[in-house]
């Protein structure tokens, strides 16, 4: 496959090296900088890590140009709509992840599975906490805030909020999910999920150890796109009803 790189920070010089390994060629990278035409480019499928700001421009100008598009990039979601209703408009390919690793993809699954049945127990109130690295743009993270959705979907909480300290009784009575955000060193994404009550406390964890996961499964992704047509997720990619 030929792939345009739309951000070439870290995760796209990540994606770059497994793309190149798979025997696929890029033929586009850009930066925030950038100034490029699509239609200069022979390109099979875009993959967009770039940042909020850009992130729907890279989207649209992919889809009218009938472009096969992944995107990662956070942040941008007051938009969501608008984009996939072109993506239907114009008959093309679009897949949204908040996080492209597999491992995620399978923990989203298991937080919306023990929400359901966490629902049931009004005793235990839920919290969350995410740790990223010092140069992540936004928090909370979008694996977070998906995280989050998922909960919502299954219990009767209504909506989550981005705090720095809480009173626990405080959320639980306005059906609120506390969400805490650190930013730490290097560290490539760690995400933690627990139900407290006075009695006992479960808590379901996801960390990764590297870029590499989040890399390798927006490759496939791209891979699995092409030739593709619908707005569609990770869940699809891995075949997750």
């Amino acid at each position: 496959m030929n792939i345009a790189l739309l951000g070439y920070g870290k995760m796209g010089k990540a994606i770059e090296a497994i793309a190149l390994e798979r025997g696929h060629a890029i033929t586009l990278k850009t930066d925030k900088n950038t100034q490029y035409n699509l239609e200069d480019h022979t390109i099979d499928v875009a993959i967009d890590f770039s940042i909020p700001e850009t992130a729907t421009t890279h989207i649209t100008s992919c889809l009218e140009n009938h472009i096969p598009i992944v995107s990662g990039t956070t942040g941008w979601l007051e938009n969501y709509a608008t984009v996939t209703a072109l993506c239907k408009q114009v008959n093309g390919a679009f897949l949204y992840a908040s996080n492209f690793s597999i491992g995620v993809t399978l923990f989203f699954e298991l937080n919306k599975k023990l929400g359901q049945l966490m629902g049931q127990h009004k005793s235990y109130q839920v919290a969350m906490e995410e740790i990223h690295h010092t140069q992540k743009l936004d928090a909370p993270s979008g694996t977070a805030i998906t995280l989050a959705e998922g909960i919502i979907d299954k219990t009767s909480y209504t909506n989550w909020k981005l705090v720095e300290d809480a009173d626990a009784n405080a959320f639980a009575k306005a059906q609120t999910i506390p969400i805490y955000s650190k930013r730490e060193g290097i560290v490539p994404g760690t995400h933690t999920v627990t139900y407290d009550s006075p009695i006992d406390q479960i808590t379901i964890k996801h960390e990764a150890h590297s870029r590499q996961g989040f890399a390798l499964g927006a490759v496939i992704a791209a891979e699995w796109l092409v030739g593709k047509k619908g707005v569609f997720s990770m869940q699809d990619v891995l075949n997750i009803s």
